[in-house]
Parts: structure tokens; sequence; C-alpha cells
């Protein structure tokens, strides 16, 4: 079965309306969900989308999504360890012609792990790394 990482974006698009993703996310969710595949995140993904609706006053919802991705069967929360702590560090210092968060190294030393090729995302940083972004949003489609 393939699977997909879940990055932080493609999930905060998911759950807010004001985002400027939303509807993309949405409509891509829904046919996602036909033949939904595994996902896999990262705990530092969970605590970007948790403290990113906290922050913005928004708790119940930051308890509803974690709850909802540390029950889910569909994903697979990947944790980050000691081990794979320094290897994303290790990729965060090769990479110092990059803008890649911290958060982003240490998605990306997983899908490399995990070989997985695709990942939810709006972010840029995924696609300057190697791998395949889905949805692609209506600035990428234009470009």
């Amino acid at each position: 079965m393939r699977k997909l990482f879940l990055d932080t974006g493609y999930l905060i698009a998911l759950e807010a309306a004001d985002d400027q993703h939303y509807i993309i996310a949405s409509s891509h969710w829904i046919d996602l969900t036909k033949s939904l595949p595994s996902l896999v995140t990262t705990s530092f993904v969970f605590n970007e989308v948790a403290t990113f609706f906290n922050s913005r006053g928004r708790h119940a919802k930051a308890v509803e999504i974690g709850n909802l991705l540390l029950s889910s069967p569909s994903v697979q929360m990947f944790h980050i360890d000691v081990t794979l702590f320094h290897e994303a560090w290790r990729y965060f210092i090769r990479h110092s012609d990059k803008w890649y968060s911290f958060t982003d190294c240490a998605s990306f030393v997983v899908m490399k792990r995990l070989r997985l090729r695709t990942a939810l995302t709006f972010d840029k940083h995924f696609a300057q790394a190697g791998f395949e972004t889905v949805p692609k949003a209506v600035s990428n489609l234009l470009a």
C-alpha cells in the first residue's frame, strides 16, 4: 500500500478555513479519502500543528487534531528519538544554502528512511529536497 508523508501545512490547511490553501486541501482530502493510503507523520509535525492552533486561542481544535492523529489507524506517528534528532541536525548543517526548518530536516530524514517519495504539503522545501508534493498549490500551477 502506498504511504504518504503528512506535513504541518497540509494539516493546518485542512483544519483552518482561513488558510490560503484550505479549499485546495479540502478538495484534495475528499478525493484522497476515497482510497485512503497509509499516512506517516512525526512528533515534530504533531508539535507544530498543536502549537499553531493553541497559540491562536484554539485549544479545543489543537486537542481534537492531536487526538485524531494519535488514534487514527491510518496514521503512523514517527517519534523523533535521539538518533533521528542528530541525523536531522546533520542534514540541517549540510544544507546551509537552504532555508529548511529543523522540522523539515527531520521530516526529510524520516521520509528517506522509510523510502517515502510523496508528501502531503504546500511547503516548497520538500520539492527542493527531491520529494514529490501533493496537492499542487495554485501558485505552483501558475509558475
